[in-house]
This record gives structure tokens, C-alpha cells and sequence, in this order.
């Protein structure tokens, strides 16, 4: 038996009749988990997961008692993934300050003593590294970015050959919102240990997040086979990249191009499909039945799947902002019927003359590039469409959309984000009942969040806004909704204005339910657009109260004031309003560089002063890749690992 299996421990605690799904536990039951995990830990000394499990349901004290048994071995072991284990009892309420004054009582009596509090014999001097980057990532956490980036560079001045420090380094730089830092950060960790596959697509990831997607292709084919072979990447199924590629240039406003990335998802998982049949018969020849079944039931639920839902999400939100946004403006319109009908022909071969010339460049950039580094060479499939534009060439977006939409309702019904998305194509397709249905659901899943309560009045407020039915269907679709409405408890002999006050009322401390409210009351009246934007400014960001916390945890994201600065820049159009929630931001997050933040790379680059040179190890056939042109650090240069001595 595996004393470490999860699936053991929850089987013994059902048997017992003290298993729950939600992990809440009287405080008799605590007891006697207590006691069995006790009994457990005297015959199994050597399991990690009987010290561990505990600390789910353990309070107080006993989870302090608990926690300090089960974190000195390993911060004396040295174990990176220590956070990650820790990292759920985040969600319990008071665990983390707990967590957090044990650590920091650690760390004082190792720098102080050399030692734990309770013992005699001293610490290497690793254990000090281990819990400073544990301290780091805990901040991190808690949104304290100033604090972990002290404790982070403390470690990395410690010792500076872990690898492991600066990738944490750039994920809190990443949080903190410098893209740019992070994503030089990463790369500097990757040029530390170019065979590690996983740095180089952490590197890869942060480069994408930085719209770096030439750099984050020339990082990737480091990879591949042969190294140049970007094709790969579709034909190895790497769908985190896609995704991840997709995003960036949704982004850039790069339509064709994320879009191409997104259906290559969903054609992913469309070849998963077709090749499940080629092991019907064979399962059941080889009577491999209990396979066989765990497969079917795969399947069941394949489209299910987050990097699915993540590509067809990605794709709607891709056809509605074309839908939007057709590619032909009116100006181009415009030219087109000026022109004489010869001019027209003559327009229309020099542009069939363009696109030929250009996939005859790439072929001669392929077939140039095609040689292996074993010095064969090999044809590379040409891409006809390699930028998208064909996709961006449909004459129906939102059928389209349609498409992707029915499988997220059918196989994620239990996602926001699929409604949300079902009540914006619908809407503009203007399938009334579809979108009452959107709505409905939103509000059966979460009727306090601000995206519903947002839906629910853009919806009533454009059924107001309608003409009298005049056909049998448009008269049956408003018997409908008369019939439905007095079922909306939000909306129960309720204006909608007096519904966005009330909803107000409830969530007068959120800051992204007073700007929905904001919103709704723009849209209702746009008369009231100074109100709206008074509303949002009057929000206050509170300090989150801690026990013992170093320095304030604030409560705003920095995502939301982002959505919050588009909205009033191109929602409410109020550039002056816009303007002094940047500048209000830019205090709260200093190292945002889309805030402009005071520390953040888009203003002020700490590493003016010094040379910048390519890093050691760089890599002579990638040299590019490795040189650090938006450094971020002062003690993280892999030059200095040049005048080390073993």
C-alpha cells in the first residue's frame, strides 16, 4: 500500500463516517479526525500525506501545532513546491495569518540563533533561502507586491545560482503588472539552464503575456525538431501556446491570426474524436473492457475540458468584435464605388498579384529554411492562409460564433462565461427568448454577480426601448416575457432604475458591482453620465485588516481597475475622467506598466546604469534570444555567476 495516496485516506474517513465534500467538519468530527490522523502518523512515520491532510480541518492551536510539525523538515529539505502545497489553506479563513506569523517567527530565530525556536542543533544555510522564498511567494499572495520582491531579492543575493528565485521573481513581477520585467526576468532564468524544457516555456508563456510573439516563437522552436520547425508546435497538439498566441494577438487586434490559433484548438480536439474510433474494435478484441469504458466516458466529457472552452470562448469573443468591427470601413466602401468598373478589375488584379507574391516569398522561406540540422532537407507544408484573413473573409460572424456557442451550452452549462457570451451573440442577433434564457441563467448561477445584474438591465432596457408587436411571433415572444418577469425577484414591481439602486445598496463596498451600476445607469439615462462616473470615483479602496500583515493588502485587483479605465476611456468616452483614474491607479499599483506606474519598467528601468550584456550561457545560434533588453533586476545578471568558484 502507498501510505501517500490521497484516495486511501478519503476512503478510510468515509468509512467512518467523516468524510465531506465541502470540508466543513463539527468540531466532534474534528476530534476524531484528530485522533485517527494521530494513530495514523505512530504507524506510518514516513508518509508526507498523514502530516499533511490534517491541516484541512484542523483550527486554532492544533493547526498551528500542525503546520510547524510539517514545515520545518521541509524548509530544512529545501523543498520549492512547499507554497503550492500550502497554497489551498489560503482559502480558509484565518489559516494564512497563522501561516504567516509562524514563518516569520521562523525566519527571525534562524537569522538571529541559526536555529529553530524549539531546538539546539543549527540550520544549514540554505533553510534561511527556503524561507525567504517561501515569505516571498506568501505576499505575493496577499497582493503585497513591495514586500515579496524585498524578501525574493534577499534570497537571490543569498544565493544567486537558484534558478527557481528568479522564476518566482517574474511571477510576482507579473502580478504586480510589468509584463515587460516579467517577461525578461523568465528569460534570464531559461538562459540559466537551456535544457530545461519547462523554464523555456514558463519564458515562453511570459513573453506571450507580453504581446513578445516573434520572440516567444524563436524561444519556443528551441524546442522542436530540428529546432525551426514552427509546425510543430500545431502537430505536437501544444494547445497552452495556441491559446496563449491567441490571446496576445486578440490583444494586438490582430483578428485573423488569433482566430487561426483558436480553431486550431478546437481542431484538436475535433482529431481526439475521429480517433477514438480506431480503438472500438480493438478494445473489444483484446477485452480490455475497463479501458475501454474510462475512454467512452472520456469522451462524454472531452469538450468539457478548460483549454477547450478557452479556445471557443476565445473564438466568439473573436467573431462579435468582427461583427462589430467589419474589415471594410467606410471610406474603403466608399472608394470602391467611385471607381469605374475598369479601375475596379485593375484594383482587384493587383491585389491577387500582391497575395501571390507574398506566398511565393514564403515558399522560398520555407524551402530555404527547410534543412534539417542533420543536413536533410525536408518540404514543409505551406500554409495558404497563414495570417487568417480567410477566416476573417465570412460573411456571418455571429452564425459562426453560433456554432462554438452550442457546444459551450452544452458541455460548460455551469460557466458564467458561457452565458455571458450566449447573451451577446444573441442580442446582437436579436434572439430575444435566447437571451432572456442567457439572463435566466445567469441569475441561477450567480444573480449577485456584476455581469448579471449588467445583463438583466441591458436586457429589459432594450425590450422597453422595442416597437409594438405587430406579427404573431413578435406578439407571442412579449407574452412570453410578460409572463416571465414577475418571476425575477430583482425586478418584483421594481422599476429597473429602482433595481440598480437597490442592487447598489447591497454591494456599496465592491468596487466592480458600483461600477455595473454605473454603467447601467449611463445606459438607462445617458443624461446621467457625470453621476456614473462620481459613482466610480467615489469608490474607496479599503485595506484589508491582517494580523501582523507588513504593510497595507489592498482590496482592488489590478485586472478590474484596468476594466474599469477602458470603460470610462471608451464606454462613457470621459477622457478626463479616464486620466484621473491612471493617475489614481498608478499609486495603488507602481508597477503597472499599462498604469504607468512610478517602479514600473515603462517609465523607469533600474538597470540604466549598467551594461547590458548577453548572458553567459546565451547560446551562440540564438543570441537574440537570450540578450536581456528589458532587464528588470540589479542582483539577477548571470554575469555574475562568472567569477564564482567551486
Amino acid at each position: 500500500m502507498n501510505p501517500d495516496n490521497y484516495r486511501y485516506y478519503e476512503g478510510l474517513q468515509k468509512c467512518f463516517g467523516l468524510y465531506s465534500e465541502i470540508g466543513k467538519y463539527s468540531s466532534d468530527e474534528i476530534d476524531r479526525l484528530d485522533a485517527l490522523y494521530k494513530s495514523l502518523a505512530r504507524q506510518y512515520t514516513w508518509s508526507s500525506a498523514v502530516k499533511r491532510i490534517p491541516l484541512d480541518f484542523l483550527q486554532g492551536d492544533n493547526f498551528r501545532e500542525a503546520a510547524v510539525n510539517y514545515i520545518k523538515p521541509l524548509l530544512t529539505k529545501g523543498i520549492p513546491s512547499l507554497f503550492s502545497d500550502l497554497s489551498p489553506l489560503y482559502d480558509h479563513p484565518g489559516k494564512a495569518d497563522i501561516l504567516e506569523q509562524l514563518i516569520l517567527e521562523l525566519e527571525h530565530s534562524i537569522r538571529i540563533n541559526g536555529r529553530y525556536p524549539d531546538r539546539t542543533e543549527k540550520e544549514p544555510p540554505s533553510t534561511l533561502l527556503w524561507t525567504l522564498f517561501f515569505l516571498a511567494q506568501h505576499y505575493d499572495r496577499r497582493g503585497q507586491y513591495d514586500v515579496a520582491l524585498s524578501k525574493i531579492d534577499e534570497a537571490i543575493q543569498h544565493t544567486p545560482t537558484v534558478i527557481d528565485l528568479y522564476s518566482i521573481k517574474s511571477r510576482i513581477v507579473k502580478h504586480a503588472g510589468d509584463l515587460i520585467a516579467a517577461a525578461s526576468l523568465a528569460d534570464e532564468a531559461r538562459c540559466m539552464d537551456l535544457a530545461d524544457r519547462y523554464i523555456n516555456s514558463e519564458s515562453v508563456k511570459r513573453m506571450l503575456q507580453a504581446d513578445q510573439v516573434a520572440l516567444a516563437e524563436k524561444t519556443a522552436v528551441l524546442f522542436t525538431k530540428d529546432g525551426d520547425q514552427h509546425n510543430n508546435l500545431h502537430d505536437m497538439q501544444c494547445m497552452w501556446y495556441e491559446l496563449a498566441s491567441g490571446e496576445s494577438y486578440y490583444r494586438q487586434g490582430d483578428l485573423g491570426r488569433a482566430l487561426k490559433k483558436f480553431l486550431a484548438v478546437e481542431k484538436h480536439y475535433a482529431d481526439i474524436t475521429e480517433d477514438q474510433f480506431d480503438f472500438h474494435s480493438y478494445c473489444l478484441r483484446k477485452m480490455t473492457l475497463r479501458a475501454y469504458v474510462e475512454m467512452l466516458k472520456f469522451q462524454d466529457r472531452l469538450h468539457s475540458h478548460a483549454y477547450f472552452h478557452k479556445a471557443a470562448a476565445g473564438a466568439i469573443r473573436c467573431y462579435l468584435k468582427l461583427y462589430d468591427s467589419p474589415l471594410d470601413s467606410p471610406a474603403e466602401e466608399e472608394d470602391d464605388t467611385s471607381k469605374t468598373p475598369s479601375q475596379k478589375k485593375k484594383m482587384k488584379k493587383q491585389r491577387k498579384a500582391e497575395r501571390a507574391k507574398k506566398v511565393q516569398e514564403k515558399n522560398e522561406e520555407s524551402s530555404a529554411s527547410g534543412i534539417s540540422k542533420s543536413g536533410k532537407r525536408h518540404v514543409k507544408p505551406v500554409d495558404p492562409d497563414p495570417h487568417g484573413e480567410t477566416l476573417l473573409k465570412t460573411e456571418d460572424p455571429l452564425s459562426e460564433a453560433a456554432k462554438y456557442l452550442k457546444l459551450l451550452q452544452k458541455n460548460s452549462p455551469d460557466s458564467l462565461e458561457t452565458h455571458l457570451l450566449s447573451f451577446e451573440v444573441n442580442m446582437r442577433k436579436q434572439k430575444i427568448l435566447l437571451a432572456f434564457q442567457a439572463v435566466k441563467q445567469l441569475l441561477r448561477l450567480d444573480a449577485e454577480n456584476p455581469d448579471s445584474h449588467r445583463c438583466l438591465i441591458k436586457f429589459f432596457h432594450k425590450v422597453g426601448s422595442m416597437p409594438a408587436p405587430v406579427t404573431d411571433a413578435e406578439k407571442l415572444v412579449w407574452t412570453v416575457l410578460e409572463a416571465e418577469r414577475p418571476s425575477i425577484s430583482q425586478l418584483l414591481e421594481k422599476t429597473l432604475s429602482d433595481a440598480n439602486k437597490i442592487f447598489l445598496g447591497k454591494h456599496e463596498d465592491s468596487l466592480m458591482h458600483r461600477v455595473a451600476v454605473a454603467e447601467m445607469l449611463y445606459t438607462l439615462d445617458p443624461t446621467n453620465k457625470l453621476e456614473a462616473i462620481k459613482l466610480i470615483e467615489d469608490s474607496s479602496n479599503e485595506v484589508v485588516s491582517t494580523n501582523g500583515a507588513l504593510g497595507p493588502v489592498m482590496e482592488w485587483k489590478l485586472k478590474d481597475c484596468i476594466a474599469v479605465h477602458k470603460l470610462l476611456e471608451k464606454v462613457l468616452i470621459d477622457q478626463d475622467a479616464a486620466l484621473r483614474w491612471k493617475v489614481r491607479c498608478a499609486d495603488y499599483f507602481p508597477y503597472s506598466t499599462y498604469f504607468e506606474g512610478s517602479r514600473s519598467s515603462a517609465v523607469h528601468n533600474l538597470l540604466n546604469d549598467q551594461e547590458r550584456k548577453t548572458p553567459v550561457n546565451g547560446g551562440a545560434s540564438h543570441p537574440e534570444i537570450c540578450q536581456n533588453t528589458n532587464s528588470f533586476i540589479s542582483n539577477g545578471k548571470v554575469e555574475a555567476f562568472k567569477n564564482l568558484t567551486i
